[in-house]
């Protein structure tokens, strides 16, 4: 996998932070790179940024909302219909410090975060088998070591919390439980999954946090070329190749909580398809 010339990427939330960083890189190795974003024009205009700076021609749009779970079919099914092989899934966007509701009824850090990606990677697993080997990698955060577990019912209802940090480590928590369980799912086939945390970085995920604490809050952070490096590593690197399920830091294994358990990461997956299906 330490080639990326002739594999395909599909990322989500390339057009800004460190998805623009991930995307860039690779496609400056020579890999065909699809950005999924929700904004068409930031989209096109990151597309266009990407090829400029590298000069690969293959790198293209595809519209993807996350807090839309039509949409979100509907932007795999564009895919699809391309005919393309699909190598790695980047999933990557995602909200924080942000209060709402999505489309479907997901609290927005969980709808986003966690449902969208669960609904997009699910409808990209045959692409993503027959292209093996293949992986899977979620970016999430050590901020889900803040989450006690997952409230069912809390998921299903608009953000509780003034700042929506605490919904955003139930999301985070989430990812890392998914990874572990499409693991264990995927055992036996040419697909591999990672989650990872990036570092605290200064993305536009902090957009909506407001002046003058963004600027204080961001100041010492990672630059998005930093926070992209694990993403790139879990994406790419051959010491991974066999390895599955785990979870990153700094190109490196860590232990997830504790509170990722077997038990939780089978019932997530349970009622995470269930809502997908209605």
């Amino acid at each position: 996998m330490d080639d990326r010339k002739g594999r395909t990427f599909l990322i989500t939330g390339a057009n800004t932070g460190i998805g623009l960083a991930t995307a860039t890189a690779l496609a400056a190795a020579g890999g065909q790179v699809y950005l999924a974003c929700r904004s068409a024009d930031k989209g096109e205009r990151a597309v266009y940024e990407v090829r400029n700076r590298t000069g690969n021609e293959d790198v293209f749009f595809l519209r993807l909302d996350l807090a839309d779970l039509a949409q979100v079919r509907e932007c795999a099914d564009a895919f699809l219909a391309r005919d393309e092989p699909l190598h790695v899934l980047i999933n990557n966007a995602g909200v924080a410090g942000q209060r709402g509701i999505t489309r479907d009824g997901f609290e927005l850090a969980f709808g986003v975060n966690h449902m969208g990606h669960f609904a997009l990677t699910t409808a990209l697993l045959g692409r993503l088998a027959d292209s093996g080997p293949a992986r899977v990698v979620t970016v999430s955060s050590e901020a889900h070591y803040q989450a006690g577990g997952i409230d069912y019912a809390a998921v299903r209802q608009r953000t509780r919390s003034m700042t929506g940090m605490s919904e955003y480590a139930v999301s985070k928590l989430a990812n890392v439980a998914f990874t572990a369980e499409l693991a264990g799912r995927l055992a036996g086939t040419p697909v591999t999954t990672y989650s990872l945390h990036p570092g605290v970085v200064a993305s536009d995920i902090w957009r909506r946090v407001p002046w003058p604490i963004r600027p204080l809050m961001t100041a010492r952070m990672l630059t998005t070329e930093a926070g992209a490096r694990t993403s790139l590593y879990c994406a790419t690197s051959p010491e991974v190749a066999h390895a599955s399920g785990r979870f990153y830091v700094d190109c490196a294994e860590r232990d997830p909580s504790p509170v990722a358990t077997t038990e939780l990461a089978a019932e997530l997956w349970r009622r995470s398809e269930e809502w997908v299906a209605q």
